[in-house]
């Protein structure tokens, strides 16, 4: 299944594991990266988990260091689904499809968190996975992350889902914006359109963001005019992921229709062709964009890159003005329900 594009020469060895070191200049580290362009097995996440355990193994065995999965992989993205949703009601078909997604989707945490962190820890690689996070009766699109150690570090709920995905997900918050420190770079995320949110681009920029993943749901060639455009703004690499996607790979109908098409699509319709990439600091395409099916796109980092791209353009360094433009994150969570003694029980265990 597997197709590798690496940013070495066609025909150059594949290595086992890339030293951290960078040979005889301890100043220059080369990570592996890949970016998995598959599909969901819709409603079926045990399945779909199994199906990222056997991605995970393939990128290992290329020497890969972080594998980074597309928008929404485990539970699915319901492209073409309308819910049953009008203006002033929602169908009892409608009702039953969302219980069915409810019910594919992970609560965090949970076994199916477990069960991912076994296979970073098993195969001693960094992912970044969709998922749709289930928190009671609200789902949210989220992105998970987890280290070599088979440790879960953290999450990012999408802060803003894009039209009809208001109906479906929640709203995240500042609170899951994170950046995380690794010996590989700082590693963080966006989902698909908050990735064209410029002033949630800049929190990330101001966390030393390096290794910029953005799991996405956009296939369209206009997409990768984005990614060019954040690599060279944020003076960082962008790795991102999108599902491959047939007819065929959503249940059939009348279990579940296509919406906004000229009639139900033909079995083998690509209904999301991918565009899967990773680019440079300085904006060359490394790997990729891929439009021909399921595929793991490869590519060599080389973080003194990154250096090289601030020298001309730190955007939030040498290239800020704050005395003029400055961005305040409110980062804390918002909650609807607060209940004073739990708050003072935490501000007790605190002190």
């Amino acid at each position: 299944m597997a197709l590798l594009q690496a940013s070495k020469p066609v025909g150059s060895p594949l290595i086992a594991e890339v030293d951290m070191g960078g040979g005889s200049d301890p100043s220059v580290v080369m990570v592996r990266a890949t970016v998995v362009q598959a599909s969901t097995v819709f409603y079926d996440t045990p399945a779909t988990i199994d199906k990222a355990d056997r991605l995970v193994a393939e990128a290992a065995s290329y020497g890969s260091q972080l594998v980074v999965f597309p928008e929404a992989f485990i539970g699915g993205y319901p492209r073409g689904s309308t819910f049953g949703v009008t203006i002033g009601s929602r169908s009892a078909k409608g009702n039953e499809e969302f219980r069915k997604y409810h019910a594919a989707a992970i609560d965090v945490p949970g076994p199916e968190v477990d069960r991912i962190a076994a296979i970073a820890g098993k195969y001693k690689v960094f992912i970044v996975m969709g998922v749709i996070e289930r928190a009671g009766y609200t789902l949210y699109c989220t992105v998970l992350f987890f280290d070599p150690h088979g440790q879960y570090l953290g999450k990012h709920r999408k802060l803003m889902p894009t039209a009809m995905e208001r109906v479906i997900w929640g709203f995240g918050d500042g609170s899951t914006i994170p950046v995380y420190e690794t010996p590989i770079g700082r590693i963080g995320a966006l989902i698909c359109w908050e990735n064209r949110m410029p002033l949630l681009r800049t929190a990330l920029y101001g966390k030393g963001i390096e290794i910029y993943c953005a799991p996405t749901a956009d296939a369209r060639e206009l997409w990768q005019a984005s990614m060019t455009h954040i690599a060279l703004e944020g003076g960082c690499f962008v790795l991102s992921a999108n599902q491959f996607c047939r007819r065929k790979d959503y249940p059939s109908p009348p279990e579940y229709e296509f919406a906004g098409v000229d009639g139900e699509p033909s079995p083998d319709s690509v209904v999301c062709a991918g565009g899967s990439v990773i680019i440079s600091p300085s904006g060359v395409v490394l790997a990729g964009p891929n439009y021909e099916g399921e595929a793991l796109i490869t590519a060599d980092l080389d973080l003194a890159e990154i250096v090289h791209a601030k020298f001309a353009f730190d955007v939030v360094g040498h290239y800020s003005r704050p005395e003029v433009l400055c961005l305040t994150v409110k980062d804390h969570p918002q909650q609807p329900v607060l209940f004073t003694s739990a708050a003072k029980k935490e501000s007790e265990q605190k002190s």
